[in-house]
């Protein structure tokens, strides 16, 4: 197997960064195709706790790693994440690290926008992190946005800060906030310029060049295919596609880069913020699972949501995606649970539904339909090989299988590193 595309399958926070950290060992490189400092993946290695945002999961491993043009970047939080994995003991390098001069940059004033209008929405709020994704992703796309290759040239930086900011101080003057000064954002960004450019290059063609010389590309996606912005449960999505698709517009790469994509799901399921989120447990077993699976948002630190899994979303997702096998990941945080209960169909006024809708009033009624299998009382973390786990627990895989119309190809059973289980259909691939 060459490139393969990791993609949560969920709503985030799968456990995607041990799932790449594991197959990292035998990539070449490792890249991130969208998404920004909102993404938080957290490694465990050897009892040491790595909580990454921005920085692709290879760099833990060592490994050439890519930032594409798809992400959009706050230079000073790179620069921060770089900081806090030099203070671990890992020396990140322009060597090691590459930033694509085509990436966007997120501006402190994105952050200010993005936290105002959160505050201002109120009940309609739809949980952002406030970091200033959303605000980037929309200059962005109004093509107005500041890359980072605009920062190695003075006179094209000052004339598309003015352009930027000829739309936000209008807004901000709606809005009753005070302007933004261009001179001193000038300042400030031909201050972190250096720093920045030393990772900058064509990640594309570095890309292409590295794997017309056999290197394996491993794609590490970001959020869940829920908070796609197409085909998630949208407003309450994030601002970018989450999809595999992306890994080839996002990385400067075409579609035939991408070998086999492994979809991340949960043995259970999590949100974090406002939507739908029709499984959802408010009771003691809820609030077990999220004790147990130690819940809690790396960026944020919000209390995720808790519910069972819910096979109907997970199905689209495995659509979307094209998924080749999918990676089941905390299963032991079901151990010892009596029963285990899967969604397999929606009811929604009266009707049934095998598939998720996409108006937010029928996404809102949503009722889950279960189907329950017994769980296990024997403890599975830890294990490594599919034959030691309880039967009931290979059952719960192979009817998750069969629901989802994908195999089974990883199977995680702690947030160690080494304990993967590996099917032989994704060993023989």
């Amino acid at each position: 197997m060459r490139n393969i595309v990791v993609i949560g399958a969920q709503w985030g926070d799968e456990g995607k960064g041990k799932i790449v950290d594991w197959l990292s060992a035998r990539a070449d490189v490792v890249v991130r195709f969208q998404g920004g400092h909102n993404a938080g993946h957290t490694l465990v290695v050897d009892g040491t706790v790595y909580k990454l945002s921005l920085l692709p999961s290879g760099l833990v491993r060592g490994k050439f790693s890519v930032i594409g043009n798809g992400v959009v970047v706050d230079p000073w939080a790179l620069l921060d994440e770089i900081a806090r994995l030099t203070v671990q003991g890992l020396n990140v390098t322009p060597d090691q690290l590459l930033l694509s001069d085509r990436a966007c940059l997120i501006l402190p004033f994105h952050r200010d926008l993005d936290s105002g209008r959160e505050a201002a929405a109120g009940a309609g709020k739809i949980g952002t992190t406030r970091r200033g994704i959303g605000p980037a992703y929309e200059d962005k796309v109004g093509r107005r946005a500041i890359r980072i290759i605009d920062l190695a040239d003075p006179a094209i930086l000052e004339l598309k800060i003015g352009r930027l900011l000829a739309h936000h101080n209008a807004l901000r003057r709606g809005l009753d906030l005070a302007e933004i000064d261009a001179t001193g954002l000038l300042r400030d960004l031909l201050a972190i310029a250096p720093q920045i450019l030393a990772f900058a290059g064509a990640a594309g063609q570095i890309l292409e060049a590295r794997m017309q010389a056999g290197a394996r590309i491993l794609f590490e996606g970001a959020q869940g295919t829920g908070l796609d912005v197409d085909h998630g449960s949208y407003p309450f999505v994030t601002s970018s596609n989450t999809l595999a698709g992306q890994a080839a517009a996002g990385s400067g790469l075409g579609p035939d880069s991408l070998h086999y994509v492994l979809g991340v799901a949960k043995a259970y399921a999590t949100r974090v913020g406002e939507g739908p989120f029709p499984t959802e447990l408010s009771d003691a077993t809820g609030a077990l699972i999220g004790e147990r699976g130690h819940e809690f948002g790396t960026v944020t630190g919000r209390a995720r949501r808790c519910g069972w899994i819910d096979l109907v979303a997970l199905r689209d997702a495995c659509r979307l995606n094209g998924v080749s096998g999918l990676a089941i990941t905390k299963l032991d945080v079901l151990d010892g649970l009596p029963e285990i209960r899967l969604c397999t169909a929606y009811r929604v006024d009266g009707e049934m539904l095998d598939h998720v809708p996409a108006g937010m009033r029928a996404l809102a009624a949503c009722e889950p339909v279960y189907e329950t299998l017994p769980g296990w009382p024997a403890p599975t973390r830890g294990l490594r090989r599919l034959e030691d786990l309880p039967e009931a627990a290979r059952a719960l895989l192979d009817r998750i299988a069969t629901l989802a119309g994908r195999p089974i190809a990883l199977v995680s059973t702690s947030p160690e590193r080494l304990d993967v289980i590996e099917t032989a259909q994704f060993a023989a691939r």
